[in-house]
């Protein structure tokens, strides 16, 4: 793998054309000019057409789709139809069971669900769940927050306002008493004190990506929530439903966004909760890791981008050096936490933990 496109040049997908540019031949690509000068050549045109994007990425190894979840099939049809390597950042479910639908036939690998949640917080997981005989519970959480938060939201949207939308209205999928089901996003709230600083968490579609595929039958309890500052469900549930802002998603993204713009000091929050036997012996493992702004090439980036973004290009050099397969769908718990964390960009979790 040498030569590698990166489609949406957004808040992340310049800075994954950025990471991967040390490595490899990156082309970027997007509907318009990049407003910024970035260190790769860089194409303009719509992934809405069929010949300019296959024509665009015919000379590429593999592609890497940084866009809103609704736009991604076109990308991954046009990988599958070449045979190279697709890569994605993707929470919504339907999305990615089309690409696995594509997978079982395709030439290259297939790895959606690579970013923040799904993606990392699952790699962590595994990694956690995988030193057990016999499970439990295991709870996942991820919170992309303001440091300094203020307003009765606490929230600033420092990550794709379409994205969070979309995990807060559609359904999530669990494992609940041991039966793998679906329950209501912005339901099942809990209350968690990490250090001193209490946040609460509930359900949100997406974040487990295909874990509950893989645990059913072996665990009682698997779940994936988001954390946000207290007070923040309630809200969000007033404003989808009460006000009925559910039927009209690209205005509750305008409302929300320009309500809470994007700020510079984020923190990124992951905590991951594991029981279960080790042997006779009932056990708890634990990880948790606080990630804030860093420096990368002289620019500053957000907490948020540069968790994204090292997640899937770290996953994109297993792939190019062999530690992952180079064919068929890759799921985020078959990654090997300790091989994904001695990748140039999955180091960045080691480095700048806190």
């Amino acid at each position: 793998m040498q030569h590698i496109a990166v489609v949406g040049l957004g808040k992340v997908g310049a800075l994954v054309g950025t990471l991967l540019n040390d490595l490899f031949s990156v082309t970027g690509i997007d509907q318009r000019a990049p407003q910024e000068a970035l260190p790769f050549k860089v194409l303009t045109g719509t992934v809405n057409d069929d010949a300019f994007l296959l024509e665009a990425l015919k000379n590429e190894d593999a592609v890497v789709s940084c866009l809103p979840y609704n736009l991604n099939l076109p990308v991954a049809k046009a990988a599958h139809a070449l045979g190279i390597h697709y890569f994605d950042l993707t929470e919504d479910v339907p999305t990615t069971s089309a690409i696995r639908q594509m997978a079982t036939t395709s030439k290259g690998a297939m790895a959606p669900q690579c970013g923040l949640a799904p993606g990392f917080i699952g790699i962590v997981g595994a990694n956690l769940y995988k030193r057990f005989t016999k499970l439990r519970d295991v709870e996942l959480r991820v919170g992309a927050l303001p440091r300094y938060p203020n307003g009765l939201m606490g929230y600033s949207f420092t990550w794709s306002p379409a994205g969070v939308i979309n995990e807060y209205i559609n359904d999530a999928e669990v494992i609940h008493n041991g039966t793998r089901k679906m329950v209501p996003s912005l339901d099942g709230i809990e209350h968690i004190n990490i250090e001193g600083q209490e946040f609460e968490a509930f359900s949100t579609s997406g974040g487990l990506g295909t874990m509950c595929e893989t645990l059913e039958g072996k665990v009682d309890t698997l779940n994936y929530k988001t954390m946000r500052y207290p007070g923040h469900c309630a809200l969000m549930r007033f404003f989808l439903y009460e006000l009925v802002m559910k039927e009209q998603r690209e205005l509750s993204e305008k409302i929300l966004t320009e309500a809470k713009p994007p700020v510079r000091e984020d923190v990124v929050y992951v905590y991951a909760v594991v029981e279960g036997w080790k042997g006779t012996e009932l056990a708890r493992e634990e990880f948790y890791n606080a990630y804030h702004p860093m420096i990368i090439d002289g620019k500053e980036w957000r907490a948020i981008s540069w968790t994204t973004a090292a997640s899937v290009a770290a996953v994109v050099e297993m792939v190019a050096h062999g530690t992952l397969p180079n064919q068929g769908f890759i799921k985020q718990e078959d990654i090997d936490f300790d091989s994904f964390s001695k990748t140039k960009n999955g180091s960045l979790y080691i480095k700048n933990s806190h």
